[in-house]
């Protein structure tokens, strides 16, 4: 929109012009531009925060989710090696409430964790409690050590 045709030539509206030009050349999606949702999530997962712990038979994801309900709380597994936790927190509706101040957190909360190879991705369990998800991922024993295979020697002609 070039609005120098409406007969207006001040600084101003050259001005206003020149801003309209490269928010117009900046909002055209590319394929290098994140997604929006790919910016939610990765905002989310910084403002997660967890503490992972290692102990000889498992792996302790501590994630802390304040003012989230249990059950609106998710672990799921990616892939069958990355383990997700999220939820949600949304404001309450409350009839005829005005908020003076809001600085809790609102919206979504997200971790995700690659799991190790000795993760046994068929035992994890999850608790809630005080506002943190623990998950607990089971290690697989170890793998027994390969006995070395004999091969008989052909004594011939």
């Amino acid at each position: 929109m070039d609005l120098r045709n409406f007969g207006l030539d001040n600084s101003l509206l050259s001005t206003l012009q020149d801003m309209l030009d490269f928010a117009e050349d900046h909002e055209k999606p590319t394929q290098n531009n994140p997604s929006k949702a790919y910016i939610r999530d990765a905002k989310a997962m910084a403002a997660t925060p967890a503490d992972v712990k290692e102990y000889p038979s498992s792996y302790v994801f501590m994630v802390d989710m304040p003012g989230i309900a249990g059950g609106d709380i998710k672990v799921q597994l990616e892939d069958d090696k990355v383990l997700v936790v999220s939820g949600e927190r949304k404001r309450e509706k409350e009839e005829g409430v005005k908020y003076l101040r809001m600085e809790r957190r609102l919206g979504k909360f997200m971790r995700k964790f690659a799991l190790p190879e000795n993760a046994n991705t068929e035992a994890i369990s999850a608790a809630c409690r005080d506002g943190v998800v623990v998950v607990t991922v089971e290690k697989l024993p170890p793998p027994e050590p390969k006995k070395p295979k004999t091969i008989e020697v052909k004594i011939g002609n």
